[in-house]
This record gives structure tokens, sequence and C-alpha cells, in this order.
């Protein structure tokens, strides 16, 4: 395993663009930040993938005040999502520790290009 360079700006700059991301489109911040965590910060690339939940979970909460404050959440909306969303955390969870980082890689990269062609073409 490679020995992660913590320095502060590489660590306030990781946090920082995942934040906003993540904030300011409802979701992405992971997929910005498991590069940055591998490239930025030198994890490797298991801990930076398993690094970008635990990052993630309190941007998301952060966000998720900012919007209800702000009159912009839907709560009803939302809320028949979660047990989805928490049974396929828990599912991926398991599922982790024996997909490979390359495996990783790939998926996490075919689902940025398909969000991406979403976006752009629909």
């Amino acid at each position: 395993m490679q020995e992660a360079s913590f320095a502060l700006w590489k660590v306030l700059l990781t946090g920082g663009l995942a934040g906003f991301v993540n904030g300011f489109f409802g979701a992405g911040g992971g997929m910005l930040v498991v590069p940055l965590l591998i490239v930025l910060v030198g994890l490797a690339d298991k801990q930076a993938f398993s690094s970008a939940i635990s990052i993630i979970l309190p941007l998301t909460i952060v966000s998720l005040v900012i919007y209800a404050k702000n009159g912009a959440l839907d709560i009803k909306a939302a809320l028949p999502y979660l047990l989805g969303g928490a049974g396929g955390g828990v599912l991926a969870g398991l599922w982790f520790r024996k997909v490979s980082a390359r495996v990783l890689h790939i998926a996490l990269g075919l689902l940025i290009l398909f969000g991406g062609a979403r976006l752009l073409l629909w």
C-alpha cells in the first residue's frame, strides 16, 4: 500500500472540490474525490474508493441542511429512495471486498461516461 502524503493544501483542495461539486450538483462529489485522493493525496486505489464514502456522507448532510433551509428539498419525494439506497449501499459494501481496483476504476469510468452522455444528449 502506498504511503499517503497529507499536505494540508492537498487535503483541503480535495475536500473543497468534492464539497462544491456535491453541493452544487446534488451528486458527483465522490466521482471527483476518488481520483483526487489517488493522484493528489497518494492513497491506494481501494483505500481512495472506500475513503470517498466517508468523505461524501458529511458533505451530503451539510448540503441536505442547506437545501432544506432554502426550501429546495422535497423530503416526501426523496424518502422512498432511502430504503433502496441503503440496501444498495450494503450490497456494494459487501461486494467491494471481492472486486479488484481495476474493476472499480472501469465501473466508475463507465458511470461517469454514461452520466455525461445522458446529460449531453437527453
